[in-house]
């Protein structure tokens, strides 16, 4: 059988250079993927001081990374910061990073329709990163997957894929004297250098370390990934918040104890009942758990309400009218389930009970118009004025959108 390759040419089948199910069943949270030509004739959705700019804002997640390549030492600053800032950084040596770019910007958020073969939920953010030559963020893992476009310039790359290749894990050490979380020890077993429209795709903890070859930008679509411990933590949260004051440790069966100080197996397989008794044994209340949880997960802004929109009556007369149509907020998260009943509509953690045709509607649609509202049940409607109302959606007239 022939080994699967690290590096393909996308040529027509971009972006991934293969039908989407191939590369869900051979790469994804498997294998790393140099893909060439992934957006062929590829065009950066936004320039160097477009990145600079929104760093400077104060409500953008931004950080700066500068590297002394004499002592090996490295420097982290996290924004907003003054645009005096930049021109005195130099020609080498530093990195700037900012989340979220494509909740600020249109055109970057125009690159995700071409990883619709991933589930929406499973898509975080786009960050994109600038770099000048030399610049780098020190070699790491990351614990989500992530595909690294390159939007200007070169970057040279350099992963281990030594468990891909059956050598098993690579170290996972961490240098203790930096503020990054950088590898110990980094033993290459790939190299390129990438340029504009090439993408690399990496699973979950592969090492690797990028070395801006110029002045360069690049654009990495990460994964949402939640921890074990984090699944944990807010399932237990809910389990409690939700739990039966009157569902208790009880010990109708206790017999004559051997000696009344031990916790013996009779008394821990009755905790252990107790605890199964508040567990969600009901796939609809652990599944309407996990989209309030999955849509709230890692949102860097809360969503808040901002000026109370008009009455629902006067909200449907200007969509019907075509005087206005609803922009969802860039920040909200949207995503559904079907139920035993109809489906569950989940936006950035609120739940709705709503029909099929209309949860799976509003999860996808970002824009509202005049035939869209029209098409949504009464329910539907009463979701996106409750939505409205907690400024998942605003107010805009058709031109301005």
């Amino acid at each position: 059988m022939t080994a699967l390759p690290f590096e393909i040419d996308a040529g027509r089948h971009g972006p991934l250079g293969m039908p989407p199910a191939r590369f869900l069943r051979d790469y994804w949270h498997k294998r790393p993927l140099l893909i060439r030509n992934a957006f062929p004739g590829f065009e950066s959705p936004l320039q160097p001081e477009d990145l600079a700019g929104l760093a400077c804002e104060e409500l953008a997640l931004s950080r700066l990374i500068r590297h002394d390549r004499a002592t090996d030492g490295w420097q982290v600053e996290t924004g907003p910061f003054e645009e005096d800032v930049f021109p005195g950084l130099g020609d080498r040596d530093w990195t700037l990073l900012v989340q979220d770019v494509d909740k600020w910007d249109a055109d970057v958020a125009a690159l995700l329709p071409h990883f619709a073969f991933l589930p929406r939920w499973r898509i975080d953010d786009i960050m994109v990163s600038f770099a000048a030559t030399g610049g780098s963020v020190g070699a790491h893992v990351d614990h989500y997957d992530v595909f690294l476009l390159q939007g200007l310039g070169h970057r040279h790359w350099m992963i281990d894929a030594s468990h891909a290749l059956g050598r098993g894990l690579p170290p996972q050490d961490f240098r203790d004297d930096v503020e990054l979380k950088l590898l110990r020890a980094f033993a290459p077993t790939h190299d390129w250098v990438l340029g504009p429209g090439d993408m690399l795709y990496l699973p979950p903890m592969v090492p690797h370390h990028g070395v801006a070859e110029d002045a360069c930008l690049t654009l990495s679509v990460g994964m949402r990934a939640p921890s074990a411990a984090e699944l944990m933590g807010d399932y237990i949260d809910t389990l409690a918040a939700e739990a039966d004051e009157s569902v208790r440790y009880h010990d109708e069966t206790l017999a004559l104890p051997k000696d009344p100080n031990e916790i013996d197996a009779a008394t821990m397989a009755r905790v252990v009942e107790a605890l199964n008794a508040i567990r969600m044994n009901d796939p609809d209340r652990l599944g309407d758990w996990f989209g309030r949880f999955m849509t709230g997960y890692r949102n860097a802004h809360q969503v808040v309400a901002g000026e109370a929109p008009p009455p629902p009556e006067e909200v449907d007369a200007l969509l019907a009218g075509g005087r206005a149509v609803l922009l969802r907020n860039p920040f909200s998260r949207a995503a559904w389930r079907r139920a035993a009943r109809g489906a569950r509509l989940f936006v950035s953690g609120s739940e709705f009970a709503l029909p099929i045709r209309d949860a799976r509607r509003l999860a996808a649609a970002t824009r509202l118009d005049a035939p869209d509202h029209a098409a949504l049940s009464a329910a539907g409607r009463a979701a996106v004025h409750a939505l409205l109302e907690q400024g998942h959606y605003t107010l805009a007239r058709p031109e301005d959108a």
